[in-house]
């Protein structure tokens, strides 16, 4: 795959991405999670400042003063700017991203993206370094060694680097720190998620057809064998949903149905956009291990609950364009 896919989606690895690319996602994630190699990033009372350098010494009161030009900012998070030439090279990559991925966007869906996930990063390094998490200069430039040595060598990262907007090595390292906090408190968040919940195990007859469900959940009263009226209609599986907790399963309706059920009792005919549903409950567990499938679905949830309150209470401004 190209570097520049690589890298856009080191930066931006966010959930909504995850969905549409879940495995490229969550490899990606991990990468970016790798920052750790090179140490422990410390743990501070105060954020370190990325641009904490000794200061030279004070010139004479007549020598002129030369004002630092501003940094245009794209947007601004609870009084945090993010710089527009970051803003503008990450459209840039994800133009790229598209393109490899032969995704169809407009101009204007990139720039939303590119707006919600700047965010929502933001957000969650704030949230990072308000607990104590600073990235120091060391484990900035350790990380950025380690990308230079999985991408090949120095000229390539420099080449990737002039080729997706980031000339100046300054916006790139300020857009890594973040991403790094970000991983962090992502991590934090995800370790929070307990690894045994209340869990149901069931199985399902799905039909295309009203009169259908209605005839099975009639014969299903009259005494006959769930699971064998289940694998006339899903032969490979019969229907087995495996164990699932709250929140897993992209039909609510059934799944509200299934934890109102004790083992052995099955609910009424379900209609949805895939057809008519019958459950059957099996098992269930107050205090079930979560499948590795199921924790990743749990985790996503927790994480964008959390960023929308996050967001709800923030101060946001959107410069750009």
């Amino acid at each position: 795959m190209d570097i520049s896919v690589i890298i856009f989606f080191m930066f931006r690895s966010k959930w909504a991405y995850w969905k549409n690319c879940f495995v490229l996602g969550v490899l990606v994630l991990a990468l970016l999670a790798g920052c750790n190699n090179g140490g422990e990033p410390v743990l501070t009372s105060s954020p370190v400042p990325a641009d904490q350098t000794p200061q030279p010494p004070a010139r004479p009161t007549h020598t002129p003063t030369v004002t630092a030009t501003p940094e245009p900012v794209a947007l601004i998070v609870n009084g945090e700017g993010i710089p527009r030439r970051e803003f503008e090279a990450s459209l840039l990559q994800l133009q790229q991203a598209d393109q490899e991925l032969g995704i169809q966007r407009s101009e204007e869906e990139r720039i939303r993206l590119v707006v919600n996930d700047l965010i929502e990063q933001t957000l969650l390094a704030q949230a990072a370094r308000a607990s104590g998490f600073a990235v120091d200069d060391a484990q900035l430039e350790n990380r950025i060694q380690q990308l230079i040595a999985e991408t090949g060598d120095q000229q390539v990262f420099q080449d990737w680097m002039n080729q997706n907007g980031y000339e100046d090595l300054m916006v790139f390292r300020f857009a890594l720190r973040r991403a790094m906090e970000a991983a962090r408190q992502r991590d934090q968040l995800a370790a929070s998620l307990p690894a045994q919940v209340e869990q149901v195990k069931a199985r399902q007859i799905v039909v295309r057809l009203r009169s259908t469900a209605d005839s099975l959940y009639r014969q299903l009263q009259a005494g006959a064998d769930f699971a064998t009226l289940a694998f006339q209609y899903d032969p490979l599986t019969g229907g087995d949903l495996g164990w699932f907790p709250r929140g897993f399963l992209t039909i609510p309706a059934v799944e509200e149905a299934a934890f109102s059920l004790q083992p052995g009792e099955y609910s009424n005919v379900i209609e949805s956009t895939l057809g008519y549903h019958i459950i059957q409950v099996e098992e269930r567990d107050e205090s079930y291990p979560l499948s590795s499938e199921a924790r990743l679905t749990l985790q996503e949830k927790l994480i964008q609950e959390w960023l929308n309150q996050q967001r709800a209470a923030a101060q946001i401004e959107i410069l750009y364009p």
